[in-house]
């Protein structure tokens, strides 16, 4: 299975129109989260991708609410909204949650705490593709000298060991890669990456 993979669109309808062309040549689409800009823009950032026929997995950034995100693609047919769940596509199991883990400094910011995010990891089995916005503490999550990835998740990833976790949220950390145990970790970035599980 051929997996196109991308975050942090924020609002970038021309890479939106990129990613539709990319599509064509994987199996299924994952969008990990951050389509807004501070809840701005989220409904025409959408819009550009709805085009996309291929099977779509997305969780909701901190720039947006899952709310608003089930909203505005609740007219996608091809997509699904992952937030602390999962579905099934073509025999492989996806696992999505997305938000800010852990709390982020912003008032405005769509956030879960550590705990509230390791309750929602408690379905994670090690079949997974698991997507995520934020990313798992010490790996892909460097802003400078800080780590801001969460242990909920690195510690959901140890005990389970997912195929593989797709995560975004960090800038700093775009395209970076790292593993736990033999779960790869990649942070994505809106420039589409694929992948095959």
């Amino acid at each position: 299975m051929k997996i196109l993979a991308f975050s942090d669109l924020h609002r970038d309808l021309e890479q939106a129109a990129r990613l539709t062309e990319m599509s064509t040549d994987a199996d299924v689409v994952v969008g990990a989260g951050d389509f807004a800009s501070i809840h701005e823009g989220l409904v025409e950032t959408i819009n550009a991708l709805s085009g996309i026929t291929t099977p779509t997995v997305l969780v909701p950034g901190n720039n947006e609410r899952l709310e608003t995100l089930e909203e505005a693609a609740s007219g996608w047919s091809a997509a699904t909204v992952l937030h602390g769940d999962s579905t099934e596509i073509e025999g492989q199991n996806f696992f999505g949650l997305g938000a800010g883990i852990p709390t982020t400094p912003w008032s405005w910011s769509y956030d879960l705490d550590e705990e509230a995010a390791a309750a929602a990891l408690k379905g994670l089995a090690p079949h997974d593709f698991l997507v995520l916005h934020s990313p798992p503490k010490n790996h892909c999550d460097s802003a400078g000298d800080l780590h801001l990835g969460s242990t909920s998740i690195r510690d959901a990833v140890k005990t389970v060991q997912p195929k593989i976790a797709v995560c975004g949220h960090i800038h700093e950390s775009w395209g970076q890669r790292s593993k736990i145990g033999k779960t790869e970790i990649a942070n994505l970035g809106p420039s589409g990456t694929y992948f095959e599980v």
